[in-house]
């Protein structure tokens, strides 16, 4: 069994929204509070449990007094189904799926999605290739439809767009939803609008009684127009699903995808210096702080891992690290998909830094820091041993991966 404390943000959200249908259900039982004498008062109804010959027990460990007993809570807890037996339109969804996984964005255009098919429509979302993702039906999809090919992998525009003029033709969707982002949404979705003979709606942030708000002039303005049929979102543009669950049907085109003669010729990725990457772009960052003892293996773990190194404002003032690798509300605002804080407690003007990134991962000795709070993967242990470990295993994974391609 690992030692390792895993933790439920969802469920932590839903505990914090008291508007939320299933709040009452993760609220913990209060077992002792202070009377209006400033005496202790305990519920001795509140602590135990029922054992296996209905005798109550009482649990003097205060392991239920732990996250033990919230995450078993959140386990039991079933959202609504939402299901759609006869579409009477769709809506259709392309999300980046970058690394395989449902970004924050794509979330955020499901969730738009899922406002314009209302009751009666059905969010059908279209997925290129191989993915990681389990959590369609949460995110709002009620019908699945997966492209494979060789034709669809690398960098394919031109083949994608005739992969949704195929889909085009056989759902009709009343609407076309792409992220307007830079990870390949953005110009596929202009690619697409212009096979399709549509003008586009872009950068749009609201839609608002059958009109799309969109950023304009530098950002510093906003566009309203008809709503469109292929709209190009920004993220934020609505509030992720999170009440419901779906289907996530897979369903199959009934014709094949014609090949488009193409005239782009992938290379393949091009490896990039992790130190020449900007912090506000970098989609991995491994950050240190003063919890950091050994500097020399914390950059020999960021090298390993390919990531770009990132710092505490203390860090930063010991010298360890650059003014210009400094995290937070006093440096550098980053969205990372994936930020790793080693020996980081989390003072307000860091977790403001961080507070766009997607997945957040800490290394800390305090189980009770406010780093770990924030995380959604926490990690409690020596930062020394734990970057020691994790250098060998990423070392194991690439001699593996060498021996298996000889």
């Amino acid at each position: 069994m690992s030692d390792i404390i895993r933790r439920d943000p969802h469920a932590e959200w839903i505990a914090r929204n008291r508007l939320h249908p299933l709040h009452a259900a993760l609220q913990p039982a209060q077992h002792s509070w202070m009377g209006p004498n400033g005496v202790l008062r305990k519920n001795p109804h509140g602590i135990g449990f029922i054992g296996p010959n209905g005798v109550k027990r009482i649990d003097r460990s205060g392991a239920q007094q732990g996250g033990t007993a919230k995450r078993t809570a959140a386990v039991q807890v079933q959202l609504p189904l939402h299901r759609v037996v006869q579409p009477a339109f769709y809506i259709a969804v392309v999300p980046d799926m970058v690394g395989g996984r449902l970004s924050s964005h794509d979330r955020d255009l499901l969730g738009l999605a899922r406002q314009l098919a209302g009751t009666d429509g059905a969010v059908l979302a279209l997925v290129f290739g191989e993915h990681k993702e389990n959590t369609f039906a949460t995110a709002g999809v009620d019908r699945l439809l997966q492209l494979d090919g060789e034709q669809f992998s690398g960098y394919a525009p031109e083949q994608r767009v005739q992969g949704l003029r195929a889909v085009d033709n056989q759902f009709a969707p009343r609407h076309w939803l792409l992220p307007d982002s830079r990870s390949g949404g953005g110009e596929l979705g202009r690619r697409f609008a212009a096979a399709l003979g549509e003008r586009p709606a872009t950068r749009v942030w609201q839609v608002k009684d059958e009109a799309c708000i969109g950023r304009a002039g530098a950002g510093l303005q906003d566009l309203a127009r008809p709503l469109a049929r292929v709209i190009l979102a920004g993220a934020e543009c609505a509030e992720p699903v999170s009440e419901s669950r779906h289907e996530a049907l897979p369903v199959e085109l009934s014709t094949a995808v014609a090949r488009s003669l193409s005239r782009i010729e992938d290379l393949g990725a091009v490896a990039v210096d992790p130190a020449a990457i900007p912090m506000a772009e970098a989609e991995f960052i491994f950050s240190g702080g003063n919890g950091v003892k050994d500097w020399a293996l914390f950059h020999q773990a960021a090298a390993a891992l390919g990531a770009t190194e990132g710092a505490s404002r203390v860090a930063v003032d010991d010298g360890f690290m650059a003014r210009d690798r400094q995290v937070g509300a006093s440096g550098t605002w980053v969205t990372a998909r994936v930020y790793v804080a080693v020996g980081i407690s989390g003072a307000i003007q860091h977790l403001q830094g961080i507070a766009a990134c997607d997945k957040v991962v800490a290394i800390n000795l305090d189980p009770g820091c406010d780093m770990i709070k924030r995380a959604d993967l926490s990690v409690i242990g020596e930062s020394a041993a734990l970057l020691t470990a994790l250098i060998e295993a990423v070392a194991a994974y690439h001699n593996e991966t060498r021996r298996d391609a000889a």
